[in-house]
């Protein structure tokens, strides 16, 4: 998934009273192509790891595009226009964060992350003519669904839930151990992060966001800290997931107004919000955005804070920290 690559390091913080009894439950699997690592606080030690697999086995089931026979691969290949509760309510999110970016968050920007070489297939020669033929597919007003039924402006529009699925999906498993009475939890799916509660007796939930490196390979260090309590975290970058090919760069983030890859100085975006799902797709909004559209709208918003990461035109690393993010954060020099 989108954010594997960029993985988010669990830290403890010390220096809070105990308030309940017993070790931390750690359970960790793999979900979405990815790893997923849950730590909840039990007095009974219960041990819900069936559970969250079935969770999440169901949740790739409607909204996993790596699954070919989930209820969205079906309708990308017009296999079935039928929808389920997950995939409309994930759709709905999607929808809304569009409207609201403008369109920098757009689920049918597929067919360009296919044609880029980020999706199922290796990149294509693409000269502007290809670009443009694309692109007559992409955009969120080519979508809807009437009846629980998907309606596409054209067979060939696509969705891709990769920008928010493996968000919700950190929300469902918050939402599972709500209801089995668990207040203290941190979830965390391929660096999507949700935390409750405090670390009983370590307090609050301490969440690494790395420092771009280099290139892919190089070794991976944190450039800041942030301490959660009932929030989500969520980070998008373009330093590791890209490639070159003939001298040119090409980052995984595909602009869905231009459709290309985008080209500015934005080295990674990490969104504090309420819930996982809405800190996943506005990460990548404001990675499509850039650093100065970003900034703007984030000064309009009240429920979302964020840590941007950038270069400047020297090339010299430089961040931004919104002011209500600063509270929470310690950075690393």
């Amino acid at each position: 998934m989108r954010n594997t690559f960029l993985l988010l390091i669990i830290i403890a913080l010390a220096g809070c009273k105990n308030f309940t009894s017993g070790p931390a439950v750690k359970l960790t699997g793999a979900a979405q192509g990815t790893y997923y690592a849950v730590t909840y606080y039990d007095d009974e030690q219960r041990n819900f790891q069936q559970e969250i697999d079935s969770l999440l086995d169901a949740f790739d089931m409607s909204a996993s595009v790596y699954q070919p026979f989930s209820v969205i691969s079906r309708i990308n290949a017009n296999k079935s226009d039928s929808t389920d509760s997950i995939f409309r309510k994930v759709f709905s999110i999607g929808m809304e964060i569009s409207e609201v970016t403008n369109g920098a968050f757009d689920m049918t920007v597929m067919p360009l992350v296919n044609a880029w070489g980020f999706g199922f297939k290796d990149p294509e020669k693409l000269p502007e003519q290809k670009v443009d033929s694309l692109m007559q597919y992409v955009g969120y007003d080519k979508i809807g669904i009437e009846n629980q039924k998907i309606k596409k402006a054209n067979k060939h529009v696509m969705i891709d839930f990769n920008a928010i699925a493996q968000g919700y999906s950190v929300d469902l498993v918050g939402k599972f151990l709500e209801k089995k009475g668990i207040e203290n939890y941190l979830v965390d799916i391929g660096g999507e992060v949700l935390a409750k509660g405090k670390k009983p007796g370590l307090g609050l939930w301490k969440v690494g966001i790395e420092k771009p490196a280099e290139n892919s390979t190089s070794p991976r260090s944190i450039k800041a800290v942030v301490s959660l309590k009932n929030r989500a975290l969520a980070t998008s970058g373009n330093y590791r997931k890209y490639y070159v090919k003939d001298g040119v760069r090409y980052s995984h983030t595909i602009n869905p107004k231009t459709g290309y890859p985008v080209e500015h100085f934005m080295l990674s975006a990490s969104v504090m919000a309420r819930s996982a799902v809405t800190a996943d797709a506005y990460a990548t909004a404001f990675m499509v955005m850039g650093l100065e559209k970003a900034k703007k709208f984030l000064s309009q918003q009240d429920d979302l804070e964020a840590y941007f990461i950038f270069t400047s035109p020297e090339g010299v690393m430089r961040t931004y920290i919104s002011p209500g993010m600063r509270r929470f954060m310690d950075v690393e020099e």
